[in-house]
């Protein structure tokens, strides 16, 4: 499943490579949602799966912190 391999690859990340994913994934969600209000958006599906791998990141950096 490719979620699962997304997954661990997240947890043999450290904080700071989270970090970054994070602040990259949100920028393009940004752009994402930008293009999508413009009508130049093909693929409105990446939409929701960024938003996705956003809270999956979030998830894992959780686990470190906790851990």
């Amino acid at each position: 499943m490719k979620s699962s391999k997304y997954l661990e690859e997240l947890r043999t990340q450290t904080s700071e490579d989270l970090k970054a994913r994070l602040v990259e994934a949100k920028k393009e969600l940004f752009n994402l949602r930008f293009q999508n209000a413009t009508n130049q958006l093909d693929n409105t599906g990446r939409i929701k799966e960024v938003r996705r791998n956003i809270a999956r990141i979030q998830t894992v950096m959780t686990e470190k912190a906790n851990a």
